[in-house]
C-alpha cells in the first residue's frame, strides 16, 4: 500500500526527523572520520600521474647507507656537496625533508652546509613541530632549523604533516609558503587543503641519495633540470635499526594498497597537488549543508507516490546520484562533498516509521540523561538509562559520603588577576576540568561548583556500597593531579612572562546520613544533597589548611576504609557545632598504610595523642620529636600541637577538659 501524506508519522516529521539527525553529524570526531573514508575511496579510483615538471625525490635509502655509510647522521659536509651537484645539474628548488636543528661536533662542517646553501640560493630547509600533552593539557612545540642554515637558505618549511584523529594523513601540510613561492609561483589558499595523491606505480621520478651525488656519471642528463628536488628519508623496513628516524605514513592510499607512504613522497604530493591544482577544497558548511536538505525532500516527494518497494528503490537511486555527484565535484573541481551524511539523510527518511517509534521508547531514556549529563560520569549516566527503575526522584534518605574541595589562597591568587579577569577565569577552569574528571572516574556525582570550589557526593543516584573508598580514592587522585597541573601552569607562565602562583588545595571528606534528590523551585531545580553530614565535609574541608594536610575525612568516613592509610589528627568540634568528632587525614591507600615508617608514624601519633588528652605534656613533647623525625612534610600539624602544649603548660586547661579543640572559624 503506498504511504499517504497523513500517514503516522507525517511526512513532514519525517523530514524534520531525517535532518534533526543529520545535519549535526560533522561536528562529531567519529563521524568526520568515517565521511574520511569515504574520502579515501573516492579519490583514489582514479590517480593523476606525474609529469615533466613533477618534482623528484632523493631518498636517503638503503642502498645509499650500504655505499655511503651505515650510521646516521651523515657528515654535514655530505650534504653540502649533494647540494652543489643538485645546482650544478639544474635543479629549481632544493627542499630538504631534514631537520638540521643542532650543531654538528666538526664546526667545519656545518661552516661547509651554510656555504652550500647560501651559494644555491634555492634550499628549502625544514622545520618541526610536535604536540606534547600533559595532565590533559596539550602544548605544540616547534623545532627550527639553525640560525645560520635559516637566514642562508631561501626559506623554511614545516615537515610536520598534519595528521587526522585515525592517523591517516590527508591534508596538505601546513605553510607551504617557501615552496609555493620558489616552485609553484603563486599564492596558495590556506591550509587545509584536502591532498590528492598521485599514481604510485607511476609515480614520480627517484634517485638514491648516494646516485645523487654524482648525478653525471648515474643519472640521465637533464635528470634534475628545472625540476623541484626533495631529499628525505625512505626506508620500507620498520625492522631496521634506524626505524626510528624512518618517517611514514598512512594515506588514503593505504587502505588499498595496505602500504605507508615516505615523507618525502608525501611533500612531493604536497608539492604536485599545489603546481597543478588538484588540491581538494572542502565544500562551506552552508553549501554542504544543502545536500542532505535537497536529499530529503527529494526522497520525500518520491514517498508521496510510490510504493513503499518502489519507494526504497528510489531511494536507492538517490544516494548512488549522490556518490556520483560527490565523485565528478572531486574529479572536476576539486571540491569535496561528503556523500555519507546526504546518503544517510535519504536512507532516514525511507525509515522513519520504524525509526519514529524507537524514539518514542528512547524518550525516557533521553530525559534522564539530559537530566543527569552534567553531574554524572557517562557511564552512570548510560546505566540509569537503560534501568529507570533505579532512580527515585523528589528526595530520600541515603547513606552517603560527600566531598568538598577548595583552593587555598584563593583570594591572594584573585588579587593577583585583579587587572585580568579572563585569565582568572582560565585558571580555574584548567583546575577544575581535571578535578571533575577525576571525580567522574571514580564514580561520583558532581553537585555544584562554588567559585573555586567542588561539591560532589557518591552512593546516589546509583546505589553502592563502596561509596567512602571511592570518595577516598579519588581525593587522593585529586592531590596527585596537582603538581602535574602545577608543572604545566610554570611552564605557561616562563612562556607568557607572567608571574607564577601555584595551585594548593584543601579537600573534606564525610559519610552519613543526607536527603539527596530534586530540590529547588517549580520554575528551577537541581539534584543535591542535604544533612547535617555535608555541614561537617565543608567544615573538615577548611580545617586542612591549619592542620597541613591535603585531605581530612570524618569518622564514619575512616570506619569504611580501615586499608588505608590514616593518621587521627584531633578531637574537633568544628564552627557551629557543639558535639565533637574524630577527625583523620587520609594519607595514602593501602599500599602505603602497609609500610612500615607509615605504620610507626601512626603509632607514635596515636601515643602523642593520648599523652596530650591526659595532660602528660612532657611525654607528648617526646613523641612530638619523634613524629617530626618520622614525617617532616607535616611540620605544620606538629607545629600546632607544640603551640597547644606550650600554651597548655603556662595556662592548663580547665578540670572537665577532654583534649576537645574548639575551631573558630570555617
Amino acid at each position: 500500500m503506498a504511504m499517504k501524506v497523513s500517514g503516522h508519522p507525517s511526512l513532514a516529521l519525517v523530514a524534520l526527523l531525517a535532518l534533526a539527525l543529520t545535519l549535526p553529524l560533522p561536528f562529531f570526531e567519529p563521524w568526520r572520520q568515517i565521511e574520511n573514508r569515504a574520502f579515501d575511496w573516492l579519490s583514489t579510483v582514479t590517480l593523476p600521474v606525474a609529469d615533466g615538471e613533477s618534482p623528484v625525490i632523493v631518498g636517503i635509502d638503503e642502498p645509499s647507507f650500504a655505499e655511503i655509510a651505515r650510521a646516521w647522521p651523515w657528515p654535514r659536509r655530505l650534504h653540502a656537496d649533494l647540494i652543489r651537484s643538485l645546482d650544478a645539474a639544474g635543479a629549481k628548488v632544493i627542499v630538504f625533508d631534514v631537520l638540521f636543528a643542532e650543531p654538528s661536533a666538526d664546526p667545519e662542517q656545518d661552516e661547509a652546509l651554510e656555504h652550500a646553501i647560501a651559494t644555491a640560493g634555492n634550499v628549502i630547509l625544514a622545520a618541526d613541530e610536535t604536540m606534547f600533552e600533559t595532565a590533559h593539557v596539550a602544548q605544540l612545540i616547534r623545532t627550527d632549523p639553525l640560525e645560520r642554515f635559516a637566514r642562508a637558505s631561501a626559506g623554511v618549511g614545516l615537515a610536520a604533516v598534519p595528521l587526522d584523529r585515525d592517523t591517516v594523513l590527508r591534508r596538505i601540510p601546513h605553510h607551504p609558503d617557501a615552496l609555493a613561492r620558489l616552485a609553484i609561483g603563486r599564492q596558495v589558499a590556506d591550509p587545509p587543503l584536502r591532498l590528492r595523491l598521485l599514481d604510485p606505480a607511476r609515480g614520480f621520478p627517484y634517485a638514491s641519495y648516494y646516485q645523487a651525488l654524482e648525478a653525471d656519471r648515474f643519472l640521465p642528463p637533464g635528470f634534475f633540470r628545472d625540476r623541484i628536488v626533495i631529499i628525505g628519508l625512505n626506508l620500507k623496513t620498520s625492522a631496521d635499526p634506524r626505524s626510528r628516524i624512518a618517517d611514514t605514513f598512512a594515506t588514503s592510499l593505504t587502505a588499498r594498497t595496505g602500504e605507508l607512504m615516505p615523507g618525502p613522497m608525501v611533500h612531493a604530493n604536497a608539492a604536485e597537488s599545489l603546481r597543478r591544482g588538484l588540491a581538494v577544497r572542502d565544500l562551506p558548511p552552508s553549501q554542504a549543508a544543502l545536500a542532505p536538505i535537497g536529499a530529503v525532500i527529494l526522497v520525500g516527494l518520491l514517498l508521496l507516490r510510490w510504493h513503499p518497494v518502489s519507494g526504497g528503490l528510489g531511494t536507492a537511486c538517490v544516494i548512488a546520484a549522490i556518490f556520483f555527484l560527490s565523485y565528478h565535484l572531486l574529479e572536476a573541481r576539486q571540491l569535496w562533498l561528503a556523500p555519507l551524511q546526504p546518503a544517510l539523510a535519504a536512507l532516514l527518511v525511507y525509515l522513519a516509521r520504524g525509526a519514529h517509534a524507537y524514539l518514542l521508547a528512547m524518550r525516557d531514556r533521553l530525559r534522564i540523561k539530559q537530566a543527569f549529563a552534567r553531574y554524572l560520569a557517562p557511564a552512570l549516566v548510560e546505566e540509569l538509562a537503560r534501568d529507570p527503575s533505579r532512580l527515585r526522584l523528589g528526595g530520600e534518605m541515603r547513606e552517603m559520603t560527600i566531598l568538598f574541595c577548595d583552593v587555598r589562597g584563593f583570594t591572594t591568587l584573585s588579587e593577583a588577576f585583579r587587572t585580568d579577569p579572563q585569565g582568572l577565569t582560565r585558571l580555574i577552569n584548567r583546575f577544575l576540568t581535571p578535578m571533575t574528571e577525576i571525580i567522574l572516574r571514580h564514580g561520583g556525582t558532581i553537585d555544584k561548583y562554588i567559585g573555586d570550589c567542588i561539591m560532589a557526593f557518591w552512593n546516589a543516584p546509583l546505589s553502592n556500597p563502596a561509596h567512602a573508598r571511592l570518595a577516598c580514592d579519588a581525593a587522593l587522585a585529586m592531590i596527585a593531579a596537582i603538581r602535574p597541573l602545577n608543572e604545566n601552569l610554570a611552564a605557561r607562565a616562563r612562556e607568557e612572562g607572567s608571574a607564577f602562583l601555584p595551585l594548593a588545595i584543601g579537600i573534606g571528606i564525610n559519610t552519613g546520613p543526607c536527603v539527596v534528590g530534586n530540590m529547588g523551585s517549580e520554575q528551577r531545580f537541581d539534584y543535591s544533597v542535604l544533612g547535617d553530614a555535608v555541614n561537617l565535609a565543608s567544615r573538615l574541608e577548611g580545617q586542612s589548611k591549619p592542620y597541613g594536610v591535603g585531605i581530612i575525612v570524618g569518622p564514619d568516613t575512616a570506619a569504611a576504609v580501615p586499608e588505608h592509610a590514616l593518621l587521627e589528627l584531633d578531637l574537633l568540634a568544628v564552627k557551629g557545632k557543639r558535639e565533637a568528632v574524630r577527625i583523620f587525614a587520609l594519607q595514602g591507600g593501602p599500599d602505603m598504610a602497609r609500610e612500615k615508617g607509615f605504620r610507626e608514624l601512626r603509632e607514635t601519633q596515636t601515643r602523642l595523642l593520648r599523652a596530650y588528652r591526659r595532660r602528660d605534656w612532657a611525654e607528648a613533647r617526646s613523641e612530638l620529636d619523634h613524629a617530626r623525625a618520622l614525617a617532616p612534610d607535616l611540620a605544620v600539624l606538629f607545629d600546632l600541637y607544640q603551640t597547644r602544649i606550650d600554651e597548655y603548660e603556662h595556662a592548663p586547661p580547665p578540670p572537665d577538659w577532654d583534649g576537645v579543640h574548639v575551631a573558630t572559624s570555617k
